[in-house]
């Protein structure tokens, strides 16, 4: 898909025995770092109660953002270190209040490589992609 344009995500949850498959798109114009976000964001505010979570993404912008750069951005006023705006603000607001609720423990796999949860992963995202492009109207 081009980057920027339409995008999909997709999100596997386990809990011991048991799975939920999470996905979504959209048609508008959107980046691969806006649906690396919500997938995590997803899943997260699925969870009904705290609990402690085994996050895994191959998203290393996700992973870096949330678990070492956030903290510089909130504490100056979500502007980055060269003093712009945080790009996905919105979402990295979400994301940090999603995982307030939950104790997350990140991992980062490396994509395409044969994960078979992250291969599960993207296989959602790319049915939520082609769920929200069937649904857009003509």
């Amino acid at each position: 898909m081009p980057n920027p344009g339409p995008g999909g995500w997709g999100a596997l949850l386990r809990y011991g025995e048991h799975e939920r498959e999470l996905c979504g798109g959209q048609t508008e114009s959107t980046t691969n770092n806006r649906m690396e976000l919500t997938a995590p964001i997803e899943a997260l505010e699925t969870l009904t109660r705290p609990s402690v979570v085994h996050l895994y993404t191959d998203s290393t912008y996700v992973r870096n953002g949330i678990t070492s750069w956030v903290v510089s951005w909130q504490r100056n006023g979500w502007r980055t270190s060269a003093k712009q705006p945080v790009k996905n603000v919105d979402l990295w607001q979400r994301l940090v209040e999603a995982c307030a609720r939950h104790e997350v423990e990140w991992h980062w796999v490396k994509g395409h490589a044969g994960d078979e949860g992250n291969e599960r992963a993207d296989r959602l995202a790319a049915r939520g992609l082609a769920e929200a492009v069937a649904a857009a109207p003509a």
